[in-house]
């Protein structure tokens, strides 16, 4: 028996490397559960279950970082340093080391969102800018031509004259849920291309004031100064919108920021690239949203339509005949809840056209023909 167990001994000492055992590592955070990896002997950990590499790998190349440039104007409007401005992205006195103090100059991004060289990006991005230029993310440069804006909805189409561009594929808006995941991508504060995570906080925002076709997706992805313009994609690297801008009183990112539906991006995309501009149905008032006491006094039964608290004299809600104080019901059998979605519909109808117009008058239902007129700059 000694002898055998001294044999034992010896084996165990020098004979053949066993193979280590196989070890997991536990690890968590706040948005995703534990997750556990193996690691062998010579072996890199697995990707980790809930990375997100691939839809960043996938929206990053399509994703470009916008200078513009423009002369400065004389003196500067002491609203310009008020904090309330900070959550929007229309900075435009941030000048780069070395820049001579005649020029200024502002960040942003962009979305490559065709291969003969569009890019879509905010508005307030490129306005009265002199000169665009556009970095790709393989660090080719280009300078960059406005081939259109529409300052209603915050966005401008650029073009670059570049080959191989790498192009984002559009994702659908209308099937994106609150709780799913989406990543924001730009160039925050010019420190350069970066990817923040976060979820769809709200769809349908509107009555925020910042553009007058309201229609937002909220997210708590961090954007920041210089993401606007950017993509925020879905969890396979979709475009889902554009980040336009966000709520804060300091002018950092508190998680709460606003991104054009790629859904309304699109078909602005596509009116500028065809006539450089944007047309919009009009009829010509003013309305008003169905309060709980103005339903009260008007002896409504319901709260949802919208007010006409105003008409334009010879517009063509005018020559229809629609009067103030009319209750606006619906517009070619579209039911109209609120005075948002009243000026969406009708600006989606064609000018020249008619269409009929469901109004409340006097506890009685009407119906109006109108021909629908265009939407002139700035029109309410």
């Amino acid at each position: 028996m000694t002898v055998v167990l001294a044999l034992y001994f010896v084996y165990t000492a020098v004979g053949p490397e066993r193979r280590a055992p196989v070890r997991t590592q536990q690890m968590g955070s706040a948005d995703h559960p534990a997750l556990m990896l193996e690691a062998g002997p010579g072996k890199a950990p697995g990707v980790a279950v809930g990375s997100y590499r691939a839809a960043a790998g996938r929206a990053m190349p399509a994703v470009v970082n916008i200078i513009t440039s423009k002369k400065p104007k004389r003196g500067k409007h002491p609203l310009l340093r008020d904090p309330f401005f900070k959550k929007f992205f229309g900075e435009r006195d941030r000048d780069h080391d070395g820049e001579s103090d005649d020029e200024e100059s502002s960040l942003g991004s962009g979305v490559i969102v065709s291969g003969e060289g569009y890019i879509l990006t905010n508005n307030h991005v490129v306005e009265a800018a002199d000169e665009i230029e556009v970095m790709l993310a393989d660090g080719r440069k280009a300078a960059a031509q406005v081939v259109g804006t529409d300052p209603e909805t915050d966005l401008a189409v650029i073009k670059i004259e570049l080959d191989k561009l790498p192009v984002i594929v559009l994702g659908q808006a209308e099937q994106a849920q609150v709780g799913d995941v989406v990543l924001a991508i730009g160039n925050p504060f010019g420190v350069g291309q970066t990817v923040t995570m976060g979820i769809i906080s709200a769809l349908g925002r509107n009555n925020l004031h910042i553009n007058h076709f309201e229609n937002f997706i909220q997210t708590d992805a961090a954007i920041n100064f210089g993401n606007s313009g950017g993509a925020l994609v879905d969890a396979n690297g979709n475009l889902l919108g554009i980040n336009s801008a966000i709520y804060s009183q300091s002018g950092g990112s508190v998680g709460i920021g606003f991104a054009i539906p790629v859904s309304t991006a699109k078909s602005v995309m596509e009116a500028i690239i065809k006539s450089g501009h944007v047309v919009r149905g009009w009829i010509g008032v003013e309305t008003q949203e169905i309060t709980p006491e103005l339903a009260s006094s008007f002896g409504l039964k319901r709260q949802s339509g919208a007010i006409i608290a105003g008409v334009v004299r010879n517009g063509p809600a005018d020559k229809g005949g629609m009067k103030p104080g009319d209750i606006l019901l619906s517009v070619d059998n579209k039911p109209v809840a609120d005075t948002n979605e009243m000026l969406n519909v009708i600006a989606q109808l064609v000018p020249g056209g008619k269409a009929k117009m469901t109004i409340l008058r006097k506890s009685r239902e009407t119906t109006l023909d109108i021909t629908v007129g265009k939407r002139p700059a700035g029109a309410k």
